[in-house]
């Protein structure tokens, strides 16, 4: 099954083609975008099988969990991070941290994304990624 991007209202950033071209997301149709009004919403249509609060007051490494298919990952804006709430609603274990250098105090929100995702993917057998050797 394709990965699905949710976005959870409110964004800090539009949606419309021009930006998102800007941006380099020139791949746009080719991507599975849901945007949902509340996290109860999200929850409750999509139903992932865990959810994990990455942020910088995990106490977990992702890289010490074992993800599976159908596991979602919350991410919050660069500046302020996920709400103290929604990290609170996680259990520990699944409150995830990325290492950084002592004194940092965040890292870049697309980076951390795609570090924790990427991980996830691999864990899961990059599932859906191009074969080469499919080529005729």
């Amino acid at each position: 099954m394709p990965a699905v991007h949710c976005l959870i209202e409110p964004l800090g950033f539009e949606l419309d083609d021009r930006r998102l071209k800007r941006a380099g997301l020139d791949y746009r149709d080719t991507v599975n975008i849901r945007v949902y009004r509340s996290m109860h919403e999200f929850t409750q249509t999509m139903r992932p099988l865990r959810l994990f609060a990455c942020s910088t007051k995990g106490r977990n490494l992702y890289s010490n969990v074992r993800f599976s298919a159908g596991d979602a990952f919350l991410f919050g804006p660069e500046t302020r991070g996920l709400p103290v709430q929604m990290i609170a609603n996680q259990p520990p274990e699944r409150r995830l941290r990325i290492p950084m250098v002592v004194d940092s105090r965040s890292m870049n929100l697309a980076n951390a994304v795609a570090i924790v995702l990427f991980e996830a993917w691999r864990q899961c057998g990059f599932s859906g990624a191009f074969d080469p050797s499919l080529r005729g």
